[in-house]
């Protein structure tokens, strides 16, 4: 027992769910720490039960493990009331592995996958006793590294890191133990810290920001350049494993002592997305599409459910039904001795490549409610975003669903996408109103919610040049909706607060000015800003000004092609002549078919990866191509302060009408 664990007894029994750091799941693992070992603590910046279940950091932490030379643990950001209790009693932020002070560590490694965590990484390494900027950290302190979906644009947070990482992690956590163990094994006068930073640079898909330097002109970047030192690159690409059947991690997924999102056994059946989908970031940065062969995918399943003592199993990925295998592994699963009963759910799944038919069929051990994402209100607008779905195709889906006994569909929606206009806002609510049509025809009272998001534009997409809609804008589509929807009886709209919408894409979008309004904002208490109860746009508003920097700067104005943008010199393996291409084609309401389909359009994620092969090999979903279909996520019935945070991040109001 660790002497801080001691000291955690004396008080953990009077905060708010103790349950979050205590550790002890089924599936932890307690390292045996060595002076040649590099010592890795994952930190998750938000709430053990939002980080918990995250397969990134799960994976990593069993990699690691089983590697001769490093190990890893686990830790979260504390809740307010932990972390002022913990600097009362000057007590460091902790694993929850075997309660050691994350400063005894040798690398800190930070899951950055929302822009509102990034002050909770300034919290964490408060709370570790480590000097927040990169430049004033020496020898003694643990090496910064941050990975996930905000690594492609880390410059708001580059100088508070020491390195990033770009892509897969898999691979390339091992090379950076290899490094780090052989200096720790050595005098470490022959290698200072600048040196091994420089060494980490020379990996593939690794970003050293003190290394590179930043150049600005009247208010404008102009270049992101390696500094004097040799071997660094001008543009650093990212990390891609090309099979994922090579990986077949968590083996042993963390299984919880308390409530956490997504508590059922999650297995990755494949990697990347080709839909083409232009608002969204994570599916054009994790191309190429790489599959889990089916009989691992089952073999996973069956065992996970065996160890784990879970009911429930959720195959991910970000359009499961265009898993080449899809109804074989369903079919697998639901009817081995081993997998029975079990209620399956297929997060993003596509109506046409899989029937709500088949989809009761899983639902057998318990019947949970339906999101379908039609994105858009008009078929014009999906167009434009390339989420090319029609009316009808909606409409046949959730006819499906009523008819085959669901009583609860939700609509997820995104206003202030590119060239909407208000009847394409109104257009959220006839299809809503629609919606509950259908099903009255099979229940007496059905129940429709739509959720409604703010559009954020993200880098390496092809709407990174789009000016967002500012924040009133965003407050009058969304009163606009709301006037409209209590004319329509049944229907329930929740939506995102516009306000925070704005501070995601400041940050989205930021470059390295961004560093102190950061500071700023931490330092006045800003933690936890993706929880609605803590966010507090007024701090983001007055460190800007303080800053001299303006809002409208960042979010709101639209970029050209010849514009130096923050992310230029990291590279997600798309032409940026492809992205600029895709952005024309928007403006003309020109929709692209599934390039995994259909011939290539050259955006350069499938060179170097033999993927023609998996194209080749693979067999289109059922019902043809993907001119048709509509997304749909089997939900959680989780009830948790923040719902689906990769939506929302729980900034959330609504309204009802009975």
């Amino acid at each position: 027992m660790s002497s801080l664990w001691v000291e955690l007894e004396q008080f953990l029994n009077e905060i708010e769910k103790p349950a979050r750091y205590i550790g002890g799941e089924d599936g932890m693992i307690c390292p045996e720490h060595s002076p040649e070992k590099a010592s890795w603590l994952l930190i998750y910046p938000d709430t053990y039960e939002i980080g918990l279940p995250n397969q990134g950091l799960q994976i990593l932490y069993e990699i690691l493990n089983e590697r001769d030379d490093s190990v890893a643990e686990r830790s979260y950001a504390p809740w307010v009331d932990m972390s002022r209790e913990m600097r009362k009693r000057n007590i460091p932020l902790f694993s929850v592995d075997t309660h050691r002070p994350a400063e005894d560590f040798d690398i800190l490694a930070f899951n950055l996958s929302a822009e509102l965590v990034y002050t909770n990484l300034l919290e964490c390494l408060d709370l570790s006793n480590v000097p927040l900027y990169s430049k004033d950290r020496n020898e003694g302190h643990p090496i910064v590294i941050a990975g996930g979906h905000c690594t492609y644009n880390p410059e708001p947070f580059a100088d508070f890191i020491d390195l990033a990482v770009l892509g897969d992690g898999e691979e390339v956590v091992g090379e950076i133990s290899e490094i780090f163990s052989q200096w720790k094994s050595e005098p470490q006068a022959e290698m200072n810290r600048k040196e091994l930073l420089q060494k980490f640079a020379e990996l593939p898909g690794v970003y050293v920001p003190s290394l590179y330097e930043a150049t600005f002109s009247n208010g404008r970047l102009v270049s992101i350049s390696p500094k004097a030192e040799k071997n660094i690159p001008n543009i650093v690409e990212k990390r891609t494993i090309s099979d994922l059947g090579a990986w077949p991690y968590p083996k042993n997924q963390l299984v919880p002592l308390t409530e956490v999102v997504h508590d059922r056994l999650n297995v990755e059946i494949f990697r990347g997305c080709t839909r083409g989908c232009r608002f969204c970031q994570a599916g054009m940065i994790t191309r190429p599409v790489r599959e889990r062969p089916q009989e691992q995918v089952v073999s996973m399943v069956k065992k996970g459910l065996e160890r784990t003592g879970y009911d429930e199993v959720s195959l991910t990925s970000l359009s499961s039904a265009d898993f080449s295998g899809i109804e074989n592994v369903v079919s697998e699963v639901m009817t081995q001795d081993g997998c029975s009963p079990v209620s399956l759910s297929l997060p993003s799944l596509r109506v046409d490549a899989f029937t709500v038919g088949t989809a009761s069929q899983m639902q057998q051990a318990r019947r949970t409610g339906l999101t379908f994402a039609p994105e858009a209100g008009t078929w014009r607008l999906r167009q434009v975003i390339n989420k090319l779905i029609s009316d009808d195709d909606l409409f046949g889906a959730v006819e499906s669903a009523y008819s085959q006994g669901w009583r609860r569909v939700k609509l997820y929606f995104l206003i202030g996408l590119p060239t909407e206009t208000d009847d394409d806002t109104l257009g959220i609510v006839r299809l809503a109103e629609k919606t509950l049509e259908i099903g009255r025809k099979y229940h007496k009272n059905p129940s429709v919610t739509v959720s409604v998001g703010g559009f954020v534009p993200k880098p390496d997409t092809p709407f990174q040049w789009f000016g967002q809609n500012t924040e009133e804008e965003l407050l009058r589509k969304i009163y606009l909706l709301r006037d409209a929807a209590k004319k329509v009886k049944g229907l329930k709209l929740k939506w995102h607060d516009s306000r925070a919408t704005v501070v995601e894409g400041i940050l989205s979008r930021g470059d390295r000015r961004l560093a102190p309004v950061l500071e700023k904002v931490w330092k006045m208490g800003g933690v936890f800003q993706e929880w609605s109860e803590h966010f507090n746009v007024d701090l983001w508003k007055t460190s800007m000004d303080e800053e001299g920097l303006l809002i409208e700067d960042f979010s709101y104005r639209h970029r050209e092609l010849d514009e130096v943008l923050p992310w230029d010199h990291l590279s997600a393996g798309l032409h940026k002549d492809f992205l600029w291409q895709d952005w024309r084609d928007a403006l003309d309401n020109l929709g692209l078919e599934d390039c995994r389909w259909t011939p290539c359009y050259d955006c350069g994620a499938c060179t170097g990866y033999g993927i023609e092969h998996v194209v080749a090999s693979a067999v289109p979903p059922a019902g043809g191509s993907q001119g048709t279909g509509v997304s749909l996520i089997q939900e959680n019935e989780i009830k948790v302060a923040i719902s689906q945070p990769e939506k929302v991040n729980g900034l959330q109001v609504s309204g009802v009408n009975e």
